[in-house]
């Protein structure tokens, strides 16, 4: 059996992490993918050298472009223009990331790629969008939490700087999958209708996607407290406050509730432990397994009352003396018997060999040639009639190129020219 997209061929001209991570998804998927990269590579090749003092084996380059071909093409030479009008009218979509203004330049906008082919899918990502005061601006996952409020909502300083989430690139990541989902609806629509289209794609549309909640406002409950908040900021930066007072303001503008002790991490006894309890029967589970009276479970019972505040606050050393007690296999153990969402916390290093991870077939190896036997995080979704799989390695810088132009028709003099 094939994948979903076997018979759909894709090229991207793409780099670093949020449009790489759309084609591996999309390859996983059963696409062709031809990664076209500029004759000294994808900088993403470069970082997080797998092999120290050997450039081009980047870590997370080789995860994020697995299952492509790929080319080297000099754009700003004059020849390349016929190689990629040749890989437009023979491709079912086109991905490129970079800044607006790059695109126009390189006679890769939209109605030029129309033009060789009006039936392609064409999907451009950018840091903040086509439109507006920042549309030319430069931008990168970084910028993306910082300007789209992920980064201050973490609530983490060190020396009262906001620090970012580190343990992923959640804009990129986010506008990955962005990407590849639309691709698909632009896909479906195009079997239906005959008809292409131009997607796009921005990091700082995903960054405010992830927070939804947050950004909701409501005229009748919040558009006061907010004007008040947002006059408040603006006057504490002209007058030169600190971030840590910024963000002592901005929590007064968030009510004050109960300590989540059910919503949280606990040191046990040896290691770390998640709780996960979101609804109140959970809660009521929890509490009743660790033998602890709670009032939230009275009736009548106000989150934003001072008793409600001060009574949660002593029970805070109790929860945790009680977590102390047990390690954090006797807890899960227990924690499952009682119904309670539960969960160790763990290093990512540690789950290539997890059996959950290797039973759900979220781990694929595959074989390179310098690297040998490569552990990679599987395709995140199962599908039954067309099973999606991990074909090959990222290709090395230029691999494919002469293997692909030579497929499309063209000599070794002009190969040699544009590669």
């Amino acid at each position: 059996m094939s994948g979903p997209l076997s018979g759909i061929k894709i090229i991207e001209f793409s780099q670093i992490i949020a449009a790489p991570f759309a084609g591996s998804m999309l390859s996983d998927m059963g696409a062709e993918i031809i990664k076209i990269e500029p004759p000294t590579g994808d900088p993403w090749r470069y970082a997080l050298e797998i092999i120290p003092g050997v450039p081009g084996f980047g870590r997370s380059f080789f995860a994020l472009n697995r299952g492509k071909k790929g080319i080297t093409l000099d754009l700003k030479n004059p020849k390349s223009t016929i190689v990629v009008k040749k890989l437009v009218e023979e491709s079912d979509v086109m991905i490129i990331n970079s800044r607006p203004d790059v695109p126009k330049k390189l006679n890769l906008d939209y109605e030029n790629i129309k033009s060789y082919n009006p039936k392609i899918i064409y999907c451009s990502n950018t840091a903040f969008g086509r439109s507006g005061p920042d549309s030319h601006r430069p931008g990168y996952d970084l910028i993306a939490q910082a300007i789209s409020g992920l980064m201050s909502g973490e609530n983490k300083t060190i020396e009262g700087v906001p620090q970012p989430i580190q343990s992923s690139a959640v804009a990129d990541y986010t506008t990955g999958l962005g990407m590849a989902w639309s691709i698909c609806a632009a896909l479906f629509h195009r079997e239906k209708t005959g008809l292409g289209q131009k997607i796009e794609t921005t990091l700082l549309g995903s960054a405010l996607s992830l927070q939804n909640g947050k950004f909701f406002e409501s005229d009748i409950f919040d558009k006061e407290i907010r004007k008040e908040f947002k006059h408040n900021i603006n006057t504490m930066k002209n007058s030169g406050n600190t971030y840590s007072e910024i963000q002592n303001e901005y929590q007064k503008m968030i009510h004050k509730t109960a300590h989540n002790h059910y919503y949280r991490t606990y040191q046990v006894k040896n290691g770390i432990l998640a709780v996960g309890c979101l609804s109140d029967p959970l809660r009521k589970k929890m509490a009743d397994t660790l033998d602890i009276y709670d009032i939230r479970f009275e009736d009548g019972y106000d989150p934003y009352s001072e008793r409600a505040l001060k009574f949660n606050e002593s029970l805070i050393p109790k929860f945790e003396s009680k977590m102390m007690k047990k390690t954090v296999n006797q807890w899960l153990e227990i924690f499952d018997k009682a119904g309670v969402p539960s969960g160790e916390v763990k290093f990512v290093e540690e789950l290539t060999d997890d059996r959950q991870v290797i039973e759900n077939n979220l781990v694929t190896e595959i074989q390179h040639s310098v690297l040998g036997n490569i552990k990679m995080v599987g395709p995140m979704l199962n599908m039954s009639e067309t099973p999606l799989s991990v074909n090959s390695p990222a290709p090395e810088l230029g691999e494919h190129t002469e293997e692909v132009l030579k497929d499309l028709g063209f000599d070794d003099d002009l190969i040699a020219d544009v590669r």
